[in-house]
């Protein structure tokens, strides 16, 4: 099918549309996800990998998927978004995860696990709350706004007594500790929507263009989401950002949204999502998202990130894209959603959303 690039209440239409016939046809498919595994016919393996902020909910929707076919093997390796894309792009594996979309420089040329004059598709499965997570002693609260948040990454704001932070949190007891200011040092989706957020909302301060390289030669890089959580909670007067459903026992900053201050939740997240329209000048059938991070509504976190599947929109090998196709279908259908919710605490997809990868999904051969 040959999309083109809708509004909203177009989308939603085409959609219900596909997913009617798309029940009607796989009535008694492949990917089967109650009790009766007997009743799967995949077989095979998958292997996806890229973003390591999905890692929790990636291993329930591999041992979900797996019990309810247990002929599949799903192998994922949270490497980090950009390596992830760079082995899908290469062949490596059948799909990425990943926490940025991929670029029009990377949609511009060619993937090897898809079929010649095909293209790979940005796919939404997991919305998440970045927490920006701190460890300092005698702090427990911290309050920040957006400026303030770009100057201690960019290296500016150095001590945690400075004036501005002091000023945001008048009830604190701040230390004249030094500020180490924890990033990703591999390739980063999380980073990407990080800077993403904050050139959007301190442009004045974040001058560098949102990538998944950390732009400043300040702070200290940690490999993965989980080097940068162990970093911060083994290290002394240390910030940083990472996945919410990473950040544990850590303390966790407000981001001030309009006049308040507000704590992440994945409500809060989905809200931003919900009201971010699709990346534009881009193929139908991707499903990119351009984040709404300068909202004013307290009901809504702006530092969130959402997580792709990207796939072939038609793999070389058709055997291998059906196997993909279920398990990119589990994932991101009702039930995928509430398994990553429980095992992860993060927000499902909308029912819009939930019902336009659905639609794309069912072209995906």
């Amino acid at each position: 099918m040959n999309f083109k690039r809708f509004g909203r209440p177009a989308v939603i239409a085409i959609a219900a549309g596909l997913a009617l016939s798309s029940c009607a046809a796989n009535e008694g498919d492949v990917a089967i996800t109650g009790n009766d595994a007997s009743a799967s016919t995949l077989s095979g393996t998958i292997n996806g990998a890229g973003a390591s902020s999905m890692g929790a909910a990636q291993e329930a929707w591999r041992a979900g998927f797996q019990t309810a076919n247990p002929e599949v093997t799903v192998n994922y390796d949270p490497t980090g978004s950009g390596a992830g894309r760079e082995a899908f792009i290469a062949g490596g594996t059948d799909f990425a995860g990943s926490d940025s979309f991929m670029s029009d420089e990377e949609l511009a040329g060619t993937f090897a696990s898809c079929a010649p004059g095909s293209k790979a598709v940005d796919l939404p499965v997991y919305i998440s709350p970045i927490a920006v997570i701190f460890n300092v002693e005698g702090v427990d609260e911290l309050n920040i706004d957006a400026d303030t948040l770009a100057k201690i990454f960019a290296g500016t704001i150095t001590s945690w007594d400075d004036a501005a932070i002091a000023a945001l949190n008048p009830d604190a007891t701040l230390p004249a500790t030094a500020i180490t200011a924890v990033h990703r040092s591999d390739d980063s989706g999380t980073t990407k929507n990080f800077s993403d957020y904050l050139g959007q909302t301190a442009p004045d301060v974040w001058t560098e263009k949102a990538s998944d390289t950390f732009p400043f030669s300040t702070g200290d890089g940690a490999q993965g989401t989980s080097g940068v959580v162990s970093a911060v909670t083994n290290g002394v007067g240390t910030i940083g950002y990472a996945d919410a459903s990473q950040a544990g026992s850590l303390s966790t900053a407000k981001l001030m949204v309009g006049s308040d201050f507000v704590a992440y939740t994945p409500e809060a997240a989905a809200e931003v999502v919900a009201g971010s329209p699709l990346v534009a000048d881009r193929a139908a059938d991707d499903l990119a998202l351009e984040l709404n991070r300068k909202t004013t509504n307290p009901a809504e976190y702006p530092l969130v990130l959402v997580s792709y599947a990207i796939v072939c929109n038609e793999y070389a090998d058709a055997a291998q894209g059906a196997l993909v196709k279920a398990y990119i279908e589990y994932i991101a259908s009702a039930a995928g959603q509430t398994v990553a919710e429980e095992a992860a605490g993060v927000a499902p997809l909308t029912g819009e959303l939930e019902a336009n990868v659905a639609a794309v999904l069912a072209t995906v051969k």
